[in-house]
């Protein structure tokens, strides 16, 4: 299997197979991120993120992986969605706002267990900048140099990032849980029913394989818009 680089060369040089291929790989994964964001604009997020790194593959120099960059690109139209439905500003500081402010609606995740509930509830209710640092954390199994590339912050100041928004969390789950059992089988093993949340999400994905069919995978310059 060509690595990364190989392929974003070849795709570089005129060969949209190896576009095609080097999206194909990571679009579940940056799809997985967006959908319990933004719900049903998950497709046209999508789109528009896929078009926003043809427009950007020559400035990729390698300095991070390409899947780190797919994701920080993700994350940056996961803000300008947010700013376009008028649920954010040119002003708006996503290190202390949250995506249950900017959207309180139910999730569209169905956890297994209390706990996971629970957990996906709170994390909701974390900065958005600290719930994606938690979500690479967690559910990608990222490095501290890949978070950091993804938020665009130096990498010393992950681990302290990561701390801080483990701390936030279980300060959170306190607030808005009512059960002091489920509180505590969660606290008891936060790592681990973190990973099982994430479980979770990546299954129900790979369940609804439709939901990424209107998706194209741009691969050149060109294609239509994304209506506003």
């Amino acid at each position: 299997m060509e690595d990364d680089f190989a392929l974003l060369d070849a795709w570089r040089a005129g060969d949209l197979e190896a576009g095609s291929q080097l999206f194909d790989r990571h679009f579940e994964s940056i799809h997985r991120f967006l959908r319990h964001k933004v719900g049903d604009d998950t497709d046209e997020v999508m789109q528009r993120t896929l078009l926003a790194c043809v427009e950007s593959r020559d400035r990729f120099r390698g300095a991070s992986t390409f899947r780190t960059f797919l994701f920080g690109v993700a994350r940056l139209e996961l803000f300008s969605h947010y700013r376009r439905r008028k649920k954010a500003d040119a002003h708006t500081d996503f290190e202390s706002c949250t995506f249950f402010d900017l959207d309180p609606s139910p999730s569209v995740i169905v956890a297994r267990h209390k706990e996971q509930q629970l957990l996906h509830e709170a994390l909701r209710r974390l900065p958005v900048d600290l719930q994606i640092a938690l979500e690479l954390h967690y559910w990608e199994n990222m490095s501290a140099t890949e978070i950091a590339t993804v938020l665009e912050i130096p990498a010393g100041t992950v681990k302290s990032r990561l701390r801080r928004a483990k701390e936030m969390l279980r300060e959170t789950m306190e607030r808005v849980t009512q059960s002091r059992a489920h509180l505590e089988s969660s606290l008891g093993d936060l790592d681990g029913w973190a990973r099982s949340l994430g479980e979770v999400i990546r299954e129900e994905r790979g369940g609804n394989g439709a939901a990424a069919g209107g998706v194209a995978r741009p691969v050149s310059g060109g294609g239509e818009p994304v209506d506003d």
